[in-house]
C-alpha cells in the first residue's frame, strides 16, 4: 500500500517554481487583512458570487448541472430540487456553507470526511453518502472517438480504511510538526486523497471542498471571495493533464507530486491577483459605476460578457451594466459579437 510520507516528502517539492509561488501566495496573503477590513459590504458581494460560481463550477467539471434561473433559486434556498442533479448541487450548497461558517471547529479525520460526504449526498435516498467505496473504482478517459481507458487505479475498496486513517494521521502530524509550509502540505493531502478515491462517487467535489477546507484551516480565505472551482473548471485540461502526471507510480511510492503541487499552488495565486484586482476596483479606486464597466471592458482582451461585468462588480445592478454597454456601443468603444445568451462584446481596437 502507498505510505504517505509527509515527512520527507515535502523536501523534494522545494523546487525553485515551487519555493517562488509559496512565497507570492504567502506576500498576498499578508494584504489579506487589508482587502477583508477595507469594505466588508462590497466583499460580502464577492462571496455572495463566489459561492454560486463555486457550486456551479465544481458540479458541472463532474456533468452536473441545471438552468442559471435554477441554480439561483437553489442558492437562496428559494425552491426545492427536483430532480438528482439538482440534490447533489443543493447537498455541495450545504456543505460549501458548513465549510464556510466553521472550518476552524473541523478537524481533519475519517469520520469527518465521512460526515462531509454524508452530507453531500444528504438530498439524495439514504445510503448513497457517508461510507467508504465498497467496491473497487477506476478512473477513465474518453479520447476524441468515444473509446474509454483506464487512466488510473485507485487504492482498493479494501485497502480505502486504513488508507484514509494514514493519510488523515499522516496529514495531522506534518502540520503539528510545522515543518513544511502548509500551503504545500495541502495539494500533497488532496492529490493523496484522489489517488485513493475513497467513495463510490463524488471524490472530484470532495477534492474541492477539501482543498476550501483546508487553506481555511491555515489561513488562506481568498476562495470565500475567488471561486477556486471555477478557476479549476477554466483550467480543466490542465488540471487533469497535472493529475495524470504526478499518479505515475503512485502505488510504488515513485510518484513525483510536483506537476499537481505546482497547478495547485497557481491556482490559488491567480485567486489572489484576482482578487486584489477586484478590491482595487471596488474600493480603493475613486471611480464612477459606469467608469469601473469601462475599466473592466479596456482591460479585458478579446471578448467580455455581461455576465463576466458582474462577476467582477458584483455590487452594480444589471441594468447599469446594460445602460453603460449601450453606451459604449453608441460611443463607439465598443462593437458586439453573438446574439442571445452568446451575446459578447469586443474593443474596437
Amino acid at each position: 500500500m502507498h505510505i504517505f510520507d509527509y515527512q520527507n516528502a515535502p523536501v523534494k517539492l522545494l523546487t525553485p517554481e515551487i519555493t517562488a509561488l509559496l512565497s507570492v501566495i504567502h506576500e498576498f496573503k499578508g494584504k489579506q487583512e487589508l482587502y477583508l477590513n477595507a469594505k466588508p459590504d462590497v466583499l460580502n458581494a464577492l462571496m455572495e458570487v463566489a459561492k454560486v460560481q463555486s457550486t456551479t463550477s465544481s458540479n458541472r467539471i463532474e456533468g452536473i448541472s441545471t438552468t442559471d434561473v435554477r441554480m439561483r433559486e437553489l442558492m437562496s434556498r428559494k425552491t426545492i430540487p427536483r430532480n438528482r442533479n439538482e440534490q447533489e448541487i443543493a447537498g455541495y450548497r450545504d456543505v460549501l456553507k458548513t465549510i464556510h461558517e466553521s472550518h476552524d471547529f473541523i478537524s481533519i479525520t475519517p469520520n469527518i470526511l465521512l460526515q462531509l460526504h454524508r452530507d453531500l449526498y444528504s438530498k439524495l435516498p439514504q445510503g448513497i453518502g457517508g461510507h467508504w467505496k465498497l467496491n473497487d473504482n477506476v478512473i477513465e478517459e474518453t479520447d476524441a472517438s468515444g473509446n474509454k481507458s483506464i487512466r488510473f487505479r485507485p487504492a482498493s475498496a479494501v485497502e480505502t480504511p486504513a488508507a484514509m486513517d494514514s493519510l488523515c494521521a499522516a496529514y495531522r502530524r506534518a502540520v503539528d510538526d510545522a515543518r513544511f509550509d502548509p500551503l504545500m502540505l495541502i495539494p500533497m493531502f488532496i492529490f493523496d486523497f484522489l489517488c485513493v478515491h475513497p467513495f463510490h462517487d463524488g471524490n472530484g467535489r470532495m477534492s474541492r471542498l477539501l482543498t476550501l477546507l483546508l487553506l481555511y484551516r491555515s489561513g488562506f480565505m481568498v476562495g470565500k471571495y475567488i471561486s477556486l472551482e471555477m478557476l479549476i473548471e477554466e483550467s480543466k485540461a490542465d488540471y487533469y493533464e497535472a493529475l495524470q502526471a504526478s499518479s505515475a507510480h503512485w502505488h510504488e511510492n515513485g510518484c513525483d507530486m510536483k506537476p499537481y503541487v505546482e497547478y495547485t499552488l497557481g491556482v490559488i495565486l491567480k485567486a489572489y491577483r484576482e482578487l486584489e484586482s477586484r478590491v482595487e476596483g471596488l474600493v480603493t479606486a475613486r471611480m464612477s459605476k459606469a467608469d469601473r464597466i469601462r475599466a473592466v471592458v479596456k482591460a479585458t482582451l478579446g471578448k467580455v460578457t455581461k455576465r463576466d461585468i458582474l462577476s467582477k462588480c458584483p455590487d452594480i445592478s444589471t441594468a447599469m451594466v446594460e445602460m453603460t454597454l449601450k453606451k459604449l456601443l453608441d460611443d463607439g468603444f465598443i462593437r458586439k459579437v453573438g446574439n442571445g445568451r452568446g451575446t459578447a462584446y469586443v474593443r474596437k481596437d
